[in-house]
């Protein structure tokens, strides 16, 4: 780790480096590549928001904010409800998260558009901003919460932080406080004010619990409000990062020592991380996306029967095992969705049954069937030698049959990194998948255009409503 004491006048903290860079930014400094993907991120996390919307802890959710907002000026995710900025920009975040099926930045472990997005549409509707504006707050806001998250090295996770949280609202808050207008020294003091709103716990993977659905609209909800403190002068501290009960510090302990704080302002406006967000194929924990694909050709290739199966080896990174593998009870009978989702032998189970792993796989029919629990009781897990996380959440699955044969797939590149990206096409095709689950073809299409078009239009409003269902 970096020197992490608080340095003179002419050596620059992160936090105002960050807030310098998002400041100077500009839609022409941004490569069209870049904002295409943005766009593209954008397309995919508001199809999954829509798709979040019929399920019942989005109903839940949306209940209980219903009752402590009342009617307020920002319109929610497929809903149609008005609530205050900071309750829509809170159940916007969980929409957007709910089926964990949302993009993934690999090196920082972190769903950042979740967080990020929500936060800039709000601040962008609240101020009356262009869609030209709203896109490169968003993408200022990715910049810097991929890049935070990438510091810890992976390091969050073994510590039970869930990144996407924790990190999360200070891409949010540049993002927003861009938008809100802030000075440079009122983006830093932004960040010092959200270092006390940082949250989120891994405790859900212990009993299959609702909490991380709600990280990243809880961290666009926290920024909203941080940026507003420091926009009427709220003393916060300075080393946010670097700090002594700074932000990595005190989120990683011990493995503070392992943090590269380089990472936090490297390239900023020459390496766009934008383009390292991974969009996700399917709808489960990242970590088990290598393996469930391997099984899965396994299965087209070779069509076994479970009963023929005498047992099935996962490598997988040595980094993932906490949360993808353990406790085992846990991960072989899965008790919920979330249970399913984070879990190796599930992952492997689906591929090798069914070929895939779609969100039909996360009904209880189909984690709690006979043969599917026949055979998570046959997958074990190893630790990959050959693994290449947090670069990549690399992944082999070795099938043993009783009569002797074996078979091994190896994804060392997961499906829908950087280097392994979905196409446009691909991406445009999973939105129509799920918003075909809350509204029609038409109104999807219509959408799909406003939103590949934001940085033409002159307000976000044509978004807001097609998303809410107030425009025919």
């Amino acid at each position: 780790m970096k020197d992490t004491h608080i340095k003179g006048d002419t050596d620059m903290l992160i936090a105002m480096h960050l807030a310098g860079f998002a400041d100077d930014l500009t839609h022409d400094a941004i490569p069209e590549e870049v904002g295409l993907r943005a766009r593209l991120l954008m397309l995919d996390a508001l199809g999954i928001g829509l798709a979040s919307s019929g399920y019942d802890f989005a109903h839940r959710a949306h209940t209980a904010l219903s009752e402590l907002g009342n009617e307020g000026s920002r319109l929610v995710i497929g809903f149609g409800t008005a609530l205050p900025p900071r309750d829509a920009a809170m159940l916007n975040g969980l929409l957007i998260h709910g089926l964990d099926y949302d993009d993934t930045h690999t090196p920082g472990v972190i769903h950042a558009t979740a967080s990020v997005l929500p936060a800039a549409m709000t601040m962008a509707l609240e101020v009356g901003a262009t869609g030209q504006e709203m896109q490169t707050a968003y993408i200022a806001g990715m910049e810097v919460a991929t890049r935070l998250g990438a510091v810890a090295r992976g390091g969050f996770h073994q510590v039970g932080f869930h990144p996407t949280g924790v990190v999360g609202v200070f891409g949010a808050v540049i993002a927003a406080g861009r938008l809100r207008g802030l000075t440079r020294a009122q983006l830093a003091s932004a960040q010092g004010i959200a270092l006390s709103m940082a949250s989120g716990s891994l405790e859900f993977l212990q009993d299959g619990a609702w909490t991380k659905r709600m990280h990243p609209g809880w961290a666009a909800q926290a920024a909203i409000t941080a940026v507003t403190m420091a926009r009427h002068g709220f003393v916060a501290p300075r080393a946010v990062y670097e700090g002594r009960f700074g932000f990595f510090n005190a989120y990683l302990g011990a493995s503070a020592a392992q943090a590269d704080f380089s990472i936090a302002t490297e390239g900023l406006a020459s390496v766009w991380e934008v383009m390292n967000v991974a969009v996700k194929p399917m709808p489960a924990c990242h970590f088990t996306h290598a393996c469930a694909d391997a099984a899965a050709r396994i299965h087209h290739s070779h069509g076994l029967a479970p009963s023929d199966i005498d047992e099935v080896i996962a490598l997988v990174p040595q980094e993932v095992i906490k949360t993808v593998c353990e406790p085992r009870k846990n991960k072989v009978r899965p008790q919920n969705s979330y249970d399913a989702q984070f879990s190796i032998p599930y992952a492997v189970a689906s591929g090798l049954l069914r070929g895939r792993f779609g969100l039909s796989d996360l009904e209880p029919e189909a984690y709690g069937a006979p043969e599917a629990l026949a055979l998570m009781a046959k997958i074990m897990h190893q630790q990959d030698p050959d693994s290449r996380f947090p670069q990549y959440y690399s992944g082999a699955v070795v099938v043993r049959m009783k009569d002797g044969r074996e078979f091994t797939e190896r994804d060392d590149v997961n499906r829908g990194a950087a280097d392994r990206p979905l196409s446009a096409e691909d991406i445009s095709e999973k939105y129509a998948q799920n918003t075909a689950m809350a509204i029609n073809g038409p109104r999807a299409a219509r959408l799909r255009e406003n939103i590949l078009s934001i940085h033409e239009l002159p307000d976000l409003q044509p978004i807001e409503r097609l998303l809410a269902g107030r425009s025919s």
